[in-house]
């Protein structure tokens, strides 16, 4: 029987009592489409629809800091460097660079590339922004006027409430924007798991349980612990905090990488450091994103600037970029296994959005001590928009010293002044990042961003 103070709350209240009872059910093991019968059965429709017609993609988004976002163009490889024929060029690949099929703009696969084959993932980089060598909280590229990219992701995110909003691995810097959540921030990726287990139990005692809505939240969770057939939990709730804590230890089990999860992301001996704490936070995240209980996660990435990573020919490069590489197919394989759990028909990997920021990229055509100059002081934005950007390079890097942004009204390279172009370049590549995220709601990318139209960088018409 639907309660009627369940199903008359409103705004943040209601928010509570969905990430409240998201929380429970996660604890439990109860299935999504059980929540939402039991969300149905004591909170009515209402709050039903709203947890299960999620308006918002998830996002993972890396921070590359000190040069080391020059790692990912060894992957995702400058189309005029792994198509060239100077060896002298910073890429272990270079000459064997092929264009890719089915891109929108130029893009150009080496043989170790992610995402060539049973896959629907595409990338994106956008050339704007500025180098910011040696710094490691670069922002010129996820800046839109006194907003972040992060924080105004997250506040869109908002619409659909979790236990952990964003979650933040390495001293991200998630920057400011209006309605954005506070970030639960870790040192490393094997924290994350107690993050969880301590906020669980914080979320389980403050649901109302004390207060005057907490005869209604004890049925709300009375159906979820039948649903997960558990009756003997039903009377330890009554008991409080050490009940709680211990329901909130069961998160453990489901959000700790598993040895299966390790060999997809390609994590073994040998595999760089930077590379496994990513694959491993990717991991701990993903199974938190498929019960419900994050929407985002923010991380830093490389932070090694490798002068040197050509100094004793390409084998530093070919581990490198062959480790992103499994590791990207991982993260594409991982969330293909993982239903959506705000819409049964698809997966994760259909309800993601990556993106990837750093201070500069290296100069890509000469590998001697891979300077950090770029070519006309530009920077990148990578990133893989859940269909909703288009794909391919926006704007284009020709030799050492030119780089070409592009024109946002219309997505074609230009030939204007790089430095004429770099700030507004940046801020519609974000606000391609907020279109994705927002699932194509271009009017909560307009709460954020005021620049030229984006509509050339995306796609207008997606559906789901």
């Amino acid at each position: 029987m639907v309660d009627d103070r369940l199903k008359e709350l409103r705004g943040t209240s209601r928010r509570n009592f969905l990430r409240w009872s998201a929380t429970v059910a996660a604890c439990l093991g109860v299935e999504r489409s059980r929540l939402l019968n039991v969300l149905n059965d004591t909170a009515g429709t209402a709050a039903a629809d709203t947890a299960a017609c999620a308006t918002t993609n998830r996002h993972i988004h890396v921070v590359d800091g000190n040069g080391g976002l020059a790692n990912w163009t060894l992957p995702f490889p400058v189309p005029a460097v792994a198509k060239g024929n100077n060896q002298q060029f910073s890429h272990h690949m270079v000459g064997q660079g092929v264009d890719a099929q089915g891109y929108d703009k130029p893009w150009v696969f080496t043989p170790d590339s992610p995402f060539q084959k049973d896959t629907t993932w595409k990338m994106t980089a956008f050339v704007g922004g500025q180098n910011e060598t040696h710094t490691a909280t670069p922002n010129s590229v996820i800046t839109l006027g006194g907003n972040t990219m992060m924080a105004s992701a997250a506040a869109i995110q908002q619409a659909n409430p979790t236990l952990l909003p964003v979650l933040a691995v390495g001293g991200i810097q998630f920057g400011a924007a209006p309605g954005a959540p506070q970030v639960a921030a870790v040192g490393a990726a094997d924290q994350l798991v107690g993050l969880f287990n301590s906020q669980a139990s914080r979320a389980l005692l403050a649901g109302d349980t004390n207060g005057p809505l907490a005869e209604s939240y004890y049925k709300a969770f009375l159906g979820l612990n039948a649903a997960a057939g558990r009756t003997t939990i039903a009377k330890p709730y009554a008991t409080g905090k050490v009940s709680m804590n211990l329901l909130a230890k069961n998160l453990a089990s489901q959000l700790t990488p598993t040895q299966d999860d390790l060999t997809a992301m390609g994590i073994g001996q040998g595999t760089p450091g930077a590379v496994a704490n990513m694959g491993r936070a990717m991991i701990t995240t993903l199974k938190a994103f498929s019960l419900g209980l994050t929407s985002m996660l923010l991380m830093r990435g490389f932070n090694n600037d490798p002068h040197g990573m050509f100094a004793g020919g390409n084998g530093n490069a070919t581990t490198t970029s062959a480790a992103i590489a499994r590791m990207m197919d991982g993260l594409y394989t991982i969330g293909k296994s993982l239903q959506d759990p705000a819409c049964s028909a698809k997966t994760l990997a259909d309800a993601l959005v990556f993106s990837v920021s750093g201070d500069t990229f290296k100069q890509p055509f000469d590998r001697n001590n891979w300077g950090d100059g770029t070519p006309g002081g530009s920077n990148l934005l990578y990133v893989m928009g859940a269909g909703r950007i288009k794909t391919g390079w926006f704007g284009e890097l020709a030799n050492g010293n030119t780089a070409r942004s592009f024109d946002v009204g219309t997505g074609n390279v230009s030939q204007a002044a790089y430095n004429t172009l770099r700030g507004p370049a940046g801020a519609a590549a974000s606000a391609a990042v907020l279109f994705a995220v927002a699932k194509g709601d271009m009017r909560r990318v307009s709460d954020f961003y005021n620049g030229p139209a984006i509509d050339a960088l995306v796609n207008l018409n997606v559906t789901g």
